[in-house]
């Protein structure tokens, strides 16, 4: 079984952040790893660069603010001629971080993506999800979204934080350096403060910082909390369209309009606790970001005024002290988007715990599931099968049946026997059971569900799907149609459109045994595929199992009296309190049909 994890993930000990961490950072190992790595590097590198370049850049300004002091035209000129060069450095350097930063997003989402969505296809995963966790809303909408909120910030964090503490440590030297120290009076006492410019900075920049936090933590669960009201209004709108003809037929528009209101309203309602919360961070964040330009002058006045620092040590020392205050409430900063991404990281890490979920539900409490096998002959067995639901309850109890080749086996029985549930099993769809389930080696077979799946692209990609690129020929493909009743859509062989919608369920079945004709499998397991179609149209397609499909072995689910005629032997399901019982009994054909095979003959 395809996992993702190399060993049992203990989601009690550790916080979603690090299980989330522990699935992503897989990147940066196996095929992937050279690639990372060497984004990462280039990453860093212009990171480095670009803080190379601000300190340049607070290098002039103190050389040129110096210069129109001293009222020196030849040392303006000379400062003024190097800030296009300056300016192209830092571009560049910008530019490079911002391409370099954006591969890297878009390969680690590329990697955590194809992780876990083909965790989620792998072993229909992508179709028990909906027996064991119903609840878990829009998963398609957490691979392709919280994915992208998860990954790509997360990058512009980590770069924004390596920055911040290098450009924290950078700038805070150069205060220490240029500012020095201060010495004043308080009531007769002279107090001495080295590095003051530096260490002013640094508190000021923590007490902003905890402002913040204390106003802002309950944000990330406020985000949390409206992202998946936003993932339930959008699955309520995704199930109104996918049965929007039921809805219409039966005239339930009133009341999908105030299911749709109130699922509407659960978002309003979620959205304005973010925005409540919002509010109060953004006092907090628009009074720092009034106040920052302002405390450096501040702090640097007394000592340019005694004539300690120089106009241009003022301005270097105030652009240092934004620098510094900037990277140190980095946090701050970031607040909103961190809540964002770390909401986006618990629904990620909740998917990825449900699919473990998914893996460890499929077995048993006695660790045993249905074994799928390969017989030693070209028979079908079925030995001591038993079905369970996922609550426990066993549905078919020790049922065993060997299917020769050709048979022609009808499953029958009253409704919840467990007849599709069966045929779930066959399909190895269904593992909550035991027993084993054994088909011919290197034996291709077909499964054919009341309502077959219709891809997109153009009809005969649809009619030789799933396989739709093989070299089929067109004259093979039309001789199909004809023959299951789709004569009248030969002409729209090459046509290309959203044949999910365009056909209907009769013509869908139509097009399934088109696929059976074409294909020819040797077993074909089909579950009501005649249920869409009046009785004359399947007692036609079902003749292809008496001539061109002859020699396929065929089982089937169906409660139309009429199938009978066209198999060779009926397995009945008999409601018992502990499990249905199976009962087989041959088929003896109708005269009418025994006396057209002998004139055929």
């Amino acid at each position: 079984m395809d996992t993702m994890v190399d060993g049992p993930v203990d989601r009690q000990s550790r916080s979603r952040s690090r299980a989330f961490f522990s699935m992503a950072r897989g990147f940066w190992s196996g095929g992937s790893a050279r690639r990372a790595w060497l984004l990462t590097v280039v990453v860093l590198a212009f990171a480095f660069a670009q803080i190379a370049a601000q300190v340049g850049i607070n290098t002039w300004n103190r050389l040129f603010f110096d210069a129109l002091e001293r009222k020196d035209i030849a040392a303006v000129g000379t400062t003024v001629g190097l800030l296009p060069v300056l300016l192209a450095v830092a571009a560049f350097t910008m530019s490079g971080l911002v391409v370099s930063r954006m591969l890297l997003q878009v390969r680690w989402r590329e990697w955590v993506t194809n992780k876990l969505a083909g965790w989620w296809i792998a072993d229909q995963r992508y179709y028990r999800l909906g027996f064991l966790a119903q609840e878990h809303s829009a998963p398609e909408f957490r691979i392709a979204e919280d994915v992208r909120i998860s990954t790509e910030p997360l990058v512009e964090f980590a770069i924004g934080l390596i920055s911040a503490a290098v450009t924290a440590m950078t700038f805070a030297a150069i205060l220490w350096t240029v500012a020095g120290s201060i010495t004043f009076e308080v009531g007769g006492v002279r107090i001495f403060i080295p590095a003051y410019m530096a260490i002013a900075a640094v508190v000021y920049a923590v007490v902003a910082s905890l402002a913040a936090y204390f106003v802002g933590r309950a944000l990330v669960g406020k985000v949390a909390a409206k992202n998946e009201t936003e993932a339930l209004f959008r699955a309520e709108m995704t199930r109104l369209r996918e049965n929007a003809e039921s809805i219409a037929l039966i005239k339930g528009d009133a009341d999908e309009r105030a299911s749709v209101r109130d699922t509407y309203r659960n978002v309003v309602k979620a959205w304005m606790a973010v925005v409540r919360r919002q509010g109060y961070l953004a006092l907090v964040l628009n009074t720092n970001g009034a106040l920052f330009p302002i405390v450096p002058l501040l702090l640097a006045a007394p000592k340019y005024l005694s004539g300690e620092l120089s106009l241009g040590a003022v301005m270097q020392v105030a652009a240092a002290f934004s620098a510094v205050q900037a990277a140190l409430i980095w946090f701050v900063d970031n607040f909103v988007r961190l809540s964002e991404w770390y909401a986006s990281v618990v629904r990620v890490d909740e998917f990825a715990q449900t699919l473990e979920e998914v893996d460890i539900g499929a077995i048993m409490e006695d660790e045993q599931q249905i074994k799928l096998g390969e017989s030693d002959d070209d028979a079908i067995h079925i030995d001591n099968l038993s079905l369970a639901h996922r609550n426990g309850r066993v549905v078919i109890d020790a049922a065993s049946i060997r299917i020769e080749p050709g048979e022609k086996v009808l499953i029958a029985g009253e409704s919840g026997t467990g007849k599709s549930t069966l045929i779930r099993a066959l399909a190895g769809l269904w593992p909550w059971g035991s027993g084993s389930i054994a088909f011919p080696k290197n034996v291709r077979y077909a499964f054919v569900p009341q309502k077959p799946y219709m891809p997109r692209g153009t009809l005969k990609e649809v009619l030789l799907y799933p396989e739709s690129d093989a070299p089929v020929p067109d004259d093979t493909v039309r001789a199909a149609m004809e023959r299951c009743g789709l004569d009248y859509m030969v002409r729209r062989l090459g046509d290309e459109d959203d044949w999910d919608r365009v056909l209907s369920g009769g013509e869908r079945q139509r097009v399934a045994f088109c696929r059976l004709l074409i294909n020819k499998p040797p077993i074909i397991i089909m579950d009501e595929a005649t249920a869409a179609l009046d009785e004359g149209s399947q007692d036609s397609l079902l003749a292809l199992f008496e001539n061109e499909l002859a020699g396929s072995t065929l089982i089937s689910v169906g409660h139309r009296p009429g199938l009978e005629a066209f198999h060779t032997r009926k397995v009945t399901l008999i409601r018992r309190p502990a499990g249905a019982h199976m009962q087989s009994s041959r088929i003896r054909k109708p005269w009418w049909k025994v006396l057209r095979n002998t004139q055929s003959a």
